[in-house]
């Protein structure tokens, strides 16, 4: 994937949080539903900081691969 396939997804996925956000009463379904797209949110963020990493160190950016949630998620703690 690359960089303008990743803010493509990001765009996308934000429409989504945005659409579901706007709903006055959430069910557990759609909870979840936000989490996941925060989770996959996180996920796309990270890849485009390795890809810009490796780019400055003058590495491949199509090295870069998705984290796992567990090891994105776990960066805020």
């Amino acid at each position: 994937m690359n960089d303008d396939q990743i803010h493509e997804t990001i765009t996308k996925l934000v429409d989504d949080e945005h659409r579901l956000r706007a709903q006055s009463d959430h069910t557990d379904e759609e909870r979840a539903a936000l989490a996941r797209l925060e989770e996959s949110l996180d996920q796309c963020w990270d890849l485009l900081r390795q890809r810009d990493a490796l780019r400055a160190v003058g590495g491949d950016p199509d090295a870069a691969q998705a984290r796992p949630v567990p090891e994105v998620e776990g960066y805020l703690q």
